[in-house]
């Protein structure tokens, strides 16, 4: 790595994708490939939590479909790493996952009206 480049190098690892993934998993893996190496390599540390940090105390404070909206993202994110992070998870890692995700789409049914 050149001196004057400021991008963190790749993570440590031989496979960069699932072994003996098939299918949708594959699929994801793939796609999700270029936009988490960019992320996690290319924009500073700090700017996605602090995205979703805001997003999901906007989701908090605001209690009407606007709220709901905000939360929607932090979901998709929470997801798409729980997605991808799922094979590799003991029994209490998934447990986590998952009650995070029903909170958050809890949340969001609040936000908008459904409770």
């Amino acid at each position: 790595m050149a001196p004057d480049d400021k991008r963190r190098p790749r993570p440590p690892g031989e496979q960069f994708f699932t072994p003996g993934a098939s299918g949708l998993r594959k699929a994801v893996e793939r796609r999700s490939a270029v936009p988490m190496a960019y992320l996690f390599t290319q924009v500073p540390r700090w700017v996605a939590p602090a995205i979703l940090v805001i997003l999901l105390l906007t989701g908090f404070a605001v209690s009407n479909p606007l709220g709901g909206v905000a939360v929607l993202p932090v979901i998709a994110f929470v997801g798409w790493l729980a997605y991808l992070s799922w094979p590799s998870l003991r029994i209490g890692g998934k447990v986590l996952r998952v009650a995070m995700l029903t909170f958050l789409v809890l949340l969001v049914a609040t936000r908008f009206g459904a409770f």
